[in-house]
């Protein structure tokens, strides 16, 4: 509990933003305060994925869709080992899910990893306060505290942009995935998602995962066809090692990233990086490829982008675009076997329409 606090009556809650804003509601999961960059995922469903995905470490999510937890919890559905997400807040929670494969409720989840829930929100209301103010510094508690104090915690706190993520989510020590398989991928875990993974290991691709900080002769030495540097949490700029390891590795095997891993890649080339006022989270973003013109709908979460015209100056060329707000989503070398997307092809949950990109990555490995 936070200083001088003592347990409340297990149902009032609130939640405070850095300009001074007090939302009230009912508490769920773990009695704890939490801090966190609040962030609004557009997914009807989810939001078991959702929870554990590692690029939401550090941030508060809020699930735009209004019942949550109605199809309770299963391990199957989990993208790390555990919940990832600093807090979470809903319209309204279910206390008693139907679903035959579910092991436990969403509230019995939360105390499970200790891990605050507000419910009775009107997040459409606060989803559209932070489409017009942008992502903010937030504070949430389930605990009996005064609102000055929970305000200055959402003020006080660092910002995402300065928090160094990564290091927490990330492996500390490489794995083998598929060890007896003929060709094997990289991956450089900044935060990975078990459904990338399995989208190597259901094509018959071994899979090397790396700790973010993992040097390209390490890399090298295990003999793999391909390289990966996965999605991840907070600022691409500040993984150095991972960024570094690319510069030096980009022209010694096939290429691909995946969100962050996107990111990170084109920052290695010397394209710039900026965080977006609230991001893109959530089953349903437009992606235009610029070559064949076909839309795809996709699965995203990333709160930073690539400054578009800093590709110029780089070898690198625009392949796709987000329709609502014509951000990058793909680019290629113009040399290089390297093609990155800035959505989730694994998409966990979310459409399956670019899951071709585990595929295309194959034949890259297979022709290189």
């Amino acid at each position: 509990m936070g200083k001088g606090s003592k347990p409340n009556d297990n149902s009032t809650a609130k939640i405070a933003l850095e300009d001074g804003t007090i939302i009230k509601g009912e508490c769920f999961g773990h009695e704890t305060t939490a801090t966190g960059e609040i962030v609004f995922s557009t997914g009807m469903t989810g939001y078991v994925e959702g929870l554990t995905d590692p690029s939401f470490k550090g941030q508060i999510m809020m699930s735009t869709y209004p019942l949550q937890g109605n199809y309770g919890v299963s391990e199957k559905w989990y993208q790390s080992g555990k919940i990832q997400v600093e807090g979470y807040i809903v319209r309204e929670v279910c206390k008693e899910p139907s679903m035959y494969s579910s092991q436990k409720t969403l509230d019995e989840f939360l105390r499970e990893y200790k891990i605050p829930g507000i419910s009775g929100i009107d997040t459409r209301d606060l989803t559209i306060k932070i489409r017009e103010k942008g992502a903010m510094k937030c504070a949430m508690s389930t605990e009996e505290i005064d609102d000055s104090e929970l305000i200055a915690q959402a003020k006080n706190q660092l910002s995402i942009v300065d928090m160094d993520l990564v290091p927490q989510v990330s492996t500390k020590e490489t794995i083998i995935f598929g060890e007896d398989y003929k060709q094997k991928a990289a991956i450089i875990d900044c935060g990975v998602k078990k459904n990338i993974i399995n989208g190597f290991l259901e094509r018959g691709i071994g899979v090397a995962l790396f700790p973010y900080d993992t040097d390209y002769k390490t890399i090298l030495d295990y003999d793999v066809n391909g390289l990966m540097t996965s999605c991840g949490p907070g600022n691409p700029e500040k993984v150095t090692e991972t960024i570094d390891t690319i510069q030096k590795i980009s022209n010694r095997l096939p290429i691909s990233g995946i969100c962050m891993g996107q990111q990170i890649i084109a920052k290695s080339f010397g394209a710039k990086i900026y965080k977006m006022k609230f991001g893109h989270r959530g089953a349903n973003q437009p992606v235009k490829d610029l070559e064949s013109g076909k839309v795809f709908i996709t699965s995203q979460n990333h709160g930073f982008s690539i400054g578009t015209e800093s590709l110029n100056d780089t070898p690198l060329n625009l392949t796709q675009i987000n329709l609502n707000d014509h951000t990058p989503e793909g680019f290629s070398h113009e040399e290089l076997p390297l093609h990155c997307v800035q959505y989730h092809p694994e998409a966990g949950p979310g459409p399956n329409d670019t899951s071709f990109i585990f595929d295309e990555f194959k034949q890259m490995m297979d022709e290189y």
